[in-house]
């Protein structure tokens, strides 16, 4: 069994310049991705690429979003998109639904109420989301704890004046 980090996740390394933050305690060596276009991954659904349009401009400008964070911003728009739909699911069917059950013959021997199944791959999708960018360093807290040596080396303050 592996135990995860305790505590809340950090700051990220911008807001704790902003926050005054002992310099001590800010990672002056977390990894910078290089400044490149970012384009929309021609897998993802026309629904999360909707969504793509929506937020990805404004992301990008703030920094948020970099050539690292594509793959999670789509698996993002993906399940964001999903959940949408879910909704509507859930909305028309609800959140227990009938399932036949058969007789050995294969004719419906009577009814039983389970989970809607949309409630459950949404939950599963989610958790795998959480891990994936937490492991990899791909939201602004986890990658404050990331370090790197030699040529990574930023001024995390030049973020602040532009």
């Amino acid at each position: 069994m592996t135990v995860g980090k305790r505590g809340p996740a950090p700051k990220p390394t911008n807001l704790r310049f902003l926050h005054g933050d002992r310099k001590d305690r800010i990672n002056t060596d977390e990894p910078v991705p290089a400044d490149v276009d970012i384009t929309i991954p021609t897998w993802l659904p026309a629904p999360a690429r909707s969504l793509w349009r929506q937020l990805a401009p404004d992301l990008q400008a703030k920094g948020v979003l970099t050539a690292w964070d594509v793959e999670a911003f789509a698996i993002f728009c993906d399940a964001a998109a999903r959940r949408r739909k879910a909704v509507k699911e859930l909305k028309a069917r609800g959140e227990v639904v009938e399932v036949p059950i058969l007789d050995m013959q294969g004719d419906i021997a009577g009814y039983r109420l389970q989970k809607n199944p949309w409630t459950l791959v949404l939950n599963e999708a989610d958790a795998q989301v959480q891990r994936y960018g937490a492991r990899f360093g791909l939201t602004p807290s986890d990658r404050s704890q990331l370090k790197i040596g030699g040529g990574g080396h930023r001024d995390p303050t030049e973020d602040l004046l532009t």
